[in-house]
């Protein structure tokens, strides 16, 4: 069974509709870790922190899609935990082998995150530097988990996606997936990746 973490980070909670719902379906066993709610004046505590990744296999970062990145507390917390001999560097390994993904949800619709779309770019290609600290970490990164359009979905369209998410964490924690064939993917697409084992078949 896989150890997940989630730092979760939402600065207006109380304003979102989705990511409300989505918490309400993280499973058992499945440690949620939210930002804003331990750390509402910045002050990061870093070695609880370090000690929360130290704890588990896959890093999950679930946050809305602030600005074609993460809301401002997720780079504090990577400033100052992702310390130089720690995370990274010569004697920084204490991260390696571990996986990290971005799970978030965007408010333009999936057509808009395209070379020729609204934004000129992938969601995965937006979130370069979160991959590259990932890998800076000697840590392996997963393409990114979004929910696109989130302004024009209505009450049963989220549910769907709560079910949906709770189904692919609870996939997650029982090793239903190869990680690393996953990775080279631009964006995860659950109608297309069925869970490893059933793929066997």
């Amino acid at each position: 069974m896989a150890r997940i973490l989630i730092l979760f980070a939402h600065p207006a909670l109380e304003k979102s509709r989705v990511h409300r719902r989505l918490l309400t379906r993280v499973p058992p066993g499945v440690t949620l870790h939210d930002l804003y709610e331990a750390y509402p004046e910045f002050d990061v505590d870093v070695p609880r922190e370090q000690a929360l990744l130290l704890a588990h296999d896959l890093i999950i970062l679930q946050h809305p899609f602030f600005w074609y990145s993460t809301p401002p507390l997720v780079k504090q917390w990577e400033d100052l935990v992702l310390e130089h001999g720690w995370a990274y560097g010569s004697r920084g390994t204490q991260l390696r082998g571990k996986w990290m993904i971005n799970v978030l949800t965007a408010g333009g619709r999936a057509a808009a995150y395209h070379r020729e779309g609204y934004n000129r770019f992938t969601v995965r290609e937006l979130l370069a530097p979160i991959e590259q600290t990932a890998r800076l970490c000697g840590m392996h990164y997963l393409p990114p988990y979004v929910i696109h359009g989130t302004h024009s979905l209505g009450e049963a369209a989220i549910e769907r996606e709560a079910d949906r998410y709770a189904a692919f964490l609870s996939a997650l924690a029982a090793d239903e997936y190869d990680l690393h064939a996953l990775a080279p993917l631009p964006e995860l697409d659950l109608d297309r990746l069925p869970p490893a084992r059933e793929a066997a078949r």
